[in-house]
């Protein structure tokens, strides 16, 4: 047990000791860029969504119009009693190019989930062979499910703009306005079930996305930082993997985050 006791007082010496010892040597100095890293938690509101749907050899052609699906935060069922990367969650990796001028790249990543709603659902197109133009109840125990639930996951690189609101004469308070753009790509997690035929759960590359964000940063103490964003985002999904065939479809994202982070000082030393 006294062994036990000392490891501890070990691990929290470097955990705790180390950073500030580091940090404290670059007390006296800037640096001319800086990386920072972040990890949070989101919540999502779609847009409504016309998924097609493309099975030739069923002889199916046809759309489910306008659905409507929500998001699974996860988060709010607690985040100690299970992995981390359960909830939806988003991480946030930075460089800092120019530090006067506010001007930043940042790798963004957000992993929401899309399920499709029980709902009546209008069908139109072409169901065996026969055109339809008819109303389902999409239900999974109608035989209906649609899930992005292991993540719609959007990729980003992101253009960011800084601008200072205010921050003490120490440096170690901070609060700015965070303006982001960026395109990227999607993996998706596809998971679905149409007429009691399901696919095999996956993940693939399926589509772009492009998105505008705007934050809020408090920084404290100079190296840790608390950011709350809204963001706005598009995707358009194509080619995912149903049975025996594929579907797209496109939606719009609205989404709130906050993370916590952390700013690691980069590159040549300035006065």
């Amino acid at each position: 047990m006294k062994k036990r006791k000392i490891n501890v007082v070990v691990l929290v010496f470097f955990l705790v000791a180390i950073p500030s010892i580091i940090f404290a040597q670059q007390k006296e100095t800037k640096r001319k860029h800086e990386i920072y890293f972040s990890w949070g938690y989101n919540e999502e509101w779609y847009t409504h969504s016309t998924i097609h749907i493309s099975q030739p050899s069923l002889g199916n052609n046809y759309s489910l119009n306008k659905v409507t699906a929500g998001d699974h935060p996860g988060w709010d069922e607690g985040i100690f009693n299970r992995g981390i990367t359960v909830p939806q969650f988003n991480v946030r990796l930075g460089y800092v190019i120019n530090e006067e001028k506010g001007w930043i790249f940042e790798l963004n990543y957000d992993h929401p989930k899309f399920i499709v709603n029980p709902q009546n659902v209008h069908l139109t197109g072409k169901l065996n062979n026969r055109q339809v133009d008819t109303t389902i109840l999409f239900t999974q125990p109608n035989g209906f499910h649609y899930y992005l639930n292991n993540g719609a996951n959007f990729f980003l690189f992101d253009i960011v703009k800084r601008l200072r609101l205010y921050r003490t004469h120490d440096q170690k308070f901070k609060l700015d306005f965070l303006g982001k753009f960026g395109v990227g790509f999607t993996v998706p997690h596809v998971d679905n079930q149409l007429f009691d035929s399901t696919n095999n759960p996956h993940f693939q590359i399926g589509g772009w996305n492009t998105g505008v964000e705007a934050a809020i940063r408090t920084t404290f103490f100079k190296y840790l930082y608390l950011e709350y964003g809204n963001k706005l985002d598009y995707a358009r999904y194509s080619g995912l993997k149903i049975f025996k065939g594929t579907a797209h479809q496109s939606f719009g994202t609205y989404e709130m985050m906050l993370t916590l982070g952390l700013v690691f000082p980069a590159g040549k030393k300035i006065n």
